[in-house]
């Protein structure tokens, strides 16, 4: 079965009840849910290679209290960062950390902001449910730059290539990068992506990936964004396991979502 991109999880007392009801997915490989930010964090994307921020200002991720990345996000308002709902839940807000401006992960540049709200679609139960989106507002500006976010469903036509992004692992079970890694990936028909996974939504999900598999986000990648230039057009939210052939990775699609972000950000 199919698991969002967090990596593994330790255990915190706020989301101790509900690892209990396996409310968090493992983060791309499919199994039974593990909680905390480990869970979410353990995490690049597989067959990319590196990204530089200069072309992607507007990706961020996110850390718990103790520094630990455990999902990415995208910054879409001054103030305000896009993410998948399973990567709000998966840490309490006030632990929640956005980090942008920090390529590397192992140096000090950027900015490290606390999250003052986090809106977690009322929809949302697990990913593989559909509206997996949530919008953290943060303390403070931030000095990254938002991104477009798409409204025209022409950008879902199978084949169009899109970009992912993303500080996850680098292999299905490997290890996660240390530096912004992004792959470019083709969207993949609504038919091809039901056949992969019976739960798909086209309501709420698009697939993007190779029938051969071979390049994909994973583990670590939850939240991340996918693009097509500068426009915003999926969120990583959870694949069977990383890059294998026949299933491709699945996001939110944002077209969907486009008006509640607005509304979300607006006056931010």
């Amino acid at each position: 079965m199919p698991k969002t991109r967090l990596p593994g999880r330790r255990p915190n007392a706020v989301l101790a009840a509900a690892a209990l009801v396996t409310a968090m997915l493992g983060a791309a490989a499919l199994t039974t849910v593990a909680t905390g930010p480990e869970a979410a964090a353990s995490g690049a994307i597989v067959g990319g290679e590196k990204a530089s921020l200069a072309e992607h200002p507007y990706a961020v991720y996110l850390v718990d209290d103790a520094g630990t990345q455990f999902c990415g996000g995208v910054i879409v308002s001054s103030s305000a960062v896009a993410t998948a709902a399973h990567c709000a839940e998966a840490v309490s807000t006030k632990d929640i950390r956005v980090v942008v401006g920090r390529e590397d992960k192992r140096t000090n540049e950027g900015s490290t902001l606390s999250v003052s709200k986090a809106w977690v679609h009322p929809d949302f139960e697990k990913a593989e449910e559909g509206d997996d989106i949530a919008v953290l507002t943060v303390r403070g500006r931030l000095p990254g730059r938002a991104v477009s976010v798409a409204r025209d469903t022409d950008v879902y036509a199978a084949g169009t290539k899109a970009t992912v992004l993303g500080w996850g692992r680098v292999a299905d079970g490997g290890d996660r990068s240390d530096y912004l890694r992004g792959a470019v990936v083709p969207m993949v028909s609504d038919s091809t992506c039901k056949q992969a996974y019976g739960s798909y939504d086209p309501a709420s999900m698009v697939c993007a990936g190779y029938q051969q598999g071979g390049i994909d986000a994973c583990k670590g990648d939850s939240g991340g964004p996918l693009v097509i230039g500068d426009t915003l057009v999926g969120i990583v939210s959870f694949g069977d396991g990383c890059a294998k052939p026949g299933k491709p990775g699945v996001y939110t699609r944002v077209t969907t979502f486009a008006g509640t972000i607005a509304q979300q950000t607006r006056g931010r």
